[in-house]
């Protein structure tokens, strides 16, 4: 039975769409996170494990400065980056929902550009607000595909705001009431302080979704520098394998 499932698992990672690819990786990084802390449970003898903390934190933007410095990493692995269930449930959900729409109406190729610009804007506004003394972010460190997510549903609002979507006990709703929704909820939740740092880091990925849809509606693709990268990264990796089969 594992066989096929990972079996499975390859082959969609290898064939399914960057969609697909994205939330595999939150699923696995998500898995792995939860299977350390249960094995640092065990081999600290307490919950939660003293070890675990400073495992997490190799993989987080912090808001110390020299943190990321030394961990530059960080600026992408924390957005792939989940512990608790619900945390990764609903982003996966509404990456589902959202990124389908953009990779229908602008490519399939521009949905792994977008999360990974909007999540690193979500990661850069929660740094820089954390270091405004007058601010009071709550929580050293942030992590999660919040910021992405939310930059993938400002793109999806922007390009298609009367998109027509029927939610449950809901019914047919326009999508521009969905964005506007979702955004002021992470407005309010400023004001409530439990996680004010996470809401900024989404505000920050919604206006960087924001300025990239507004970009391509103008002729100019904030995507594709990205894009080429991640081509020419792959053809690397490629090669590599390759090399090693050899």
């Amino acid at each position: 039975m594992f066989e096929s499932i990972w079996s499975d698992i390859k082959q969609q990672f290898s064939y399914g769409n960057a969609l697909t690819k994205i939330i595999l990786v939150n699923i696995g990084v998500f898995v792995f996170v939860n299977l350390v802390r249960i094995i640092l449970m065990i081999v600290d003898g307490s919950a939660p494990p003293p070890s675990y903390e400073p495992f997490i934190h190799f993989f987080t933007i912090s808001s110390n400065g020299w943190h990321n410095l030394t961990h530059p990493w960080v600026f992408i692995t924390h957005m792939f980056l989940h512990e608790g269930f619900w945390h990764i449930f609903w982003n996966m959900l509404l990456l589902y929902w959202f990124g389908r729409i953009v990779g229908d109406l602008l490519g399939d190729w521009r949905v792994l550009p977008i999360y990974l610009l909007s999540g690193l804007a979500g990661g850069l506004t929660y740094f820089i607000v954390a270091n405004i003394p007058t601010f009071w972010v709550f929580g050293s460190y942030a992590l999660g595909a919040s910021a992405a997510v939310m930059g993938t549903l400002a793109v999806a609002g922007m390009m298609a705001p009367d998109y027509i979507l029927h939610l449950i006990l809901i019914g047919p709703v326009r999508l521009k009431w969905v964005v506007l929704v979702l955004i002021f909820l992470d407005v309010v939740a400023l004001s409530w302080g439990s996680n004010s740092g996470g809401s900024i880091a989404h505000l920050g990925g919604a206006a960087m979704g924001f300025f990239i849809a507004a970009q391509l509606q103008r002729g100019n693709d904030l995507t594709r520098p990205v894009a080429n990268w991640l081509s020419q990264l792959d053809a690397w990796l490629k090669s590599l394998r390759s090399g090693r089969r050899k």
